[in-house]
């Protein structure tokens, strides 16, 4: 496609929707980011624009690829895949509990951001010949192993909030691939139903989990985090303080006492969203979710708009990734979802993942893009 064309057919609502949402973004880590531990430490700031450069860079670049090909490399991104999440394993870097960081220089990269690019695009192509039969378990299984393996690596790093976001894209992508909502719909709530009952039984009769303990407190301290208000709940109820604190217009760019002063947790990356209750209060916060609403709107109407189910799952995908990663980290902010360290899109610091964001768009907008009108 001649570059003059490309330009002309982009969905500039969606691109200035983002745009406003990483300018917001920026204000938000600039608080962050100026408390009493880091002093200020502007190389923050400088990486995250970095991040946004490179990232911008990628959306072009995706832009300049017709989607379509991509279909024809569906396996070689699935080993891409595998081989990403093993070189983690065996060559990755430890931090904060969790081998998932591959060092690259003086850089360290996310491979498992990516992967959830790849396995959008590779699961598109796995279920386009099994739209409208999946009928049954047994039709879905072969999903299930396809997602399962780099699930399985993924939860080995362990990195549960990630592992969550890979079964919400395969959920997403199956609803609109024609499986029953019926039998998704019990199948998340069996699933559910079989961990709350294991976690039940780890507590009550010593029954192993594959899960650190960590891990398991933050899918239960949620529920009531007085229960250890010093300790595993701190995160939450400081978190809850920073949110109600803001009010209606909140305390005011840069001064909010729960960032200043070192309340919140990683309040740049997991807690963003309480940083900007904080300052900006309710119609801040109510904004950004406007923002992201817009986005996860325009996001389904090009699936919808899409010339070919390939596109339209791509989409979906995406979309699903994103709403899942909004409805995570916002939710466990205010105490109502339990806390897995899952970024919020385009807004928490991190290089990996606004690269991943930046690629992400750029694939939904590539669908749009190329997708030719359907005429009736």
């Amino acid at each position: 496609m001649r570059i003059s064309k490309l330009i002309k057919s982009m969905d500039y609502a969606l691109l200035i929707n983002v745009a406003l949402i990483l300018v917001m973004s920026f204000f938000v880590l600039h608080s962050a980011t100026y408390n009493a531990s880091l002093k200020h430490n502007t190389d923050y700031l400088q990486r995250q624009f970095l991040s946004t450069v490179i990232g911008i860079s990628a959306f072009l670049f995706v832009l300049l690829i017709d989607y379509e090909k991509l279909s024809k490399y569906a396996l070689h991104i699935y080993a891409l895949n595998i081989t990403l999440l093993l070189a983690v394993l065996f060559l990755g870097e430890e931090t904060k509990g969790a081998q998932a960081w591959l060092p690259i220089g003086s850089f360290k990269f996310q491979p498992a951001e990516l992967v959830k690019i790849l396995l959008i695009i590779g699961l598109a192509k796995f279920l386009v010949p099994r739209v409208g039969r999946l009928n049954s378990i047994k039709d879905l299984l072969p999903v299930f192993i396809y997602v399962g393996v780099p699930l399985l690596l993924i939860l080995k790093q362990p990195d549960l909030g990630t592992g969550l976001v890979y079964i919400a894209i395969m959920f997403g992508m199956l609803l609109a691939a024609g499986a029953s909502p019926l039998l998704l719909g019990g199948l998340l709530g069996g699933g559910i139903g079989l961990i709350s009952l294991a976690i039940y039984a780890h507590y009550t009769w010593g029954i192993w989990l594959p899960l650190k303990d960590y891990q398991l407190m933050r899918l239960i301290i949620f529920l009531d985090p007085m229960i250890d208000p010093k300790g595993w709940g701190w995160n939450v109820i400081q978190s809850q303080i920073a949110v109600g604190s803001g009010g209606l217009f909140g305390k005011g760019w840069g001064l909010g006492s729960q960032t200043k002063y070192d309340f919140l947790p990683e309040q740049w990356t997991d807690f963003i969203f309480s940083v900007l209750a904080e300052e900006f209060g309710f119609i801040g916060s109510a904004l950004l979710l406007l923002l992201f609403f817009f986005l996860i709107y325009r996001g389904i109407r090009i699936a919808f708009k899409a010339k070919d189910t390939f596109g339209s799952l791509i989409a979906v995908g995406v979309v699903s990734m994103f709403a899942f990663h909004i409805l995570q980290n916002v939710g466990m902010t205010i105490g109502i979802m339990p806390i897995t360290g899952i970024p919020l899109p385009f807004v928490s610091y991190g290089g990996s993942s606004l690269l991943a964001n930046l690629i992400a768009l750029g694939l939904i907008m590539n669908v749009h893009i190329y997708h030719d009108p359907i005429m009736f």
